[in-house]
């Protein structure tokens, strides 16, 4: 009985250092390296038509300028819900990742040219009048599948990281991990399924093409102070057919005007 009054104390002590070593631990932990996504200004413009609806089609893309890759990791319990829970994982230096639960959802998307898993509502478009804070037309993409598909970096970068096909044909996973390393970058082109918007209905006048990332902020960055970028285009229709110019191209601003 004696002995164990004695190590009562002992244990009580041991487990206050354990605690505080732990506490030291925390604090010293190495810093978060965050992706920076920098969305670059809508590109390779041009008017088709499909059926009697005319398009706008345009390039977008997104890059990593931070200090850290973007993960997504996506997962479910059952295949008997049709999304999967995306969380960040955030690296550390010298430190372990660091999880945030539920930035977005991803869904296996069946598409005309391509079925695989889509992170939805990474990026959005619109158009809209310059001034104006209405969106007149928004986009229906479904998804984006998230990989290092070309370099946006200078000098030497680190081999791509994220190169799959995001479960290409495999509707039946139950977790999935996609991402942008930093110095790369991802990029869909014009009319890839959602890639458009309609024009049918506007008038002529002054537009604003806006791209945008992460526009509920839920995915942690470095920094959001890039994550639109806009085009000011004029429309004119000749014998109902549309006709757009180029007028200013805004990287880093959604409210792209002439000087």
């Amino acid at each position: 009985m004696s002995v164990l009054i004695r190590l009562v104390p002992a244990l009580a002590a041991s487990v206050a250092l354990a605690a505080a070593a732990g506490a030291a631990h925390t604090e010293a932990a190495g810093p978060a390296l965050l992706p920076d996504l920098d969305q670059e200004t809508p590109a390779k413009l041009v008017v088709t038509q499909a059926g009697s609806e005319y398009r706008l089609g345009f390039r977008s893309a997104v890059r990593n300028v931070g200090d850290g890759p973007l993960i997504i990791l996506g997962a479910r319990h059952d295949r008997g819900v049709d999304t999967m829970v995306a969380d960040q994982a955030i690296a550390r230096r010298g430190s372990p990742q660091q999880v945030l639960d539920g930035v977005g959802r991803l869904r296996y998307v069946v598409s005309p040219d391509h079925r695989h898993w889509h992170l939805l509502g990474f990026e959005r478009y619109e158009l809209r009048r310059p001034g104006g804070g209405v969106a007149l037309v928004r986009d229906r993409k479904t998804g984006f599948c998230l990989g290092d598909r070309y370099e946006a970096g200078d000098g030497a970068l680190a081999p791509k990281r994220y190169r799959s096909r995001c479960g290409l044909g495999q509707p039946r996973l139950l977790g999935i991990t996609q991402g942008i390393s930093v110095g790369y970058g991802d990029a869909y082109g014009a009319n890839l399924e959602g890639q458009y918007l309609p024009l049918a209905g506007l008038p002529e006048g002054r537009y604003l093409l806006v791209h945008r990332v992460n526009v509920d902020r839920r995915i942690r960055e470095r920094s959001y102070a890039n994550n639109a970028a806009s085009v000011l285009l004029d429309l004119r229709w000749r014998a109902g057919i549309p006709h757009l110019a180029v007028i200013a191209a805004c990287p880093d601003s959604a409210r792209c005007a002439t000087r």
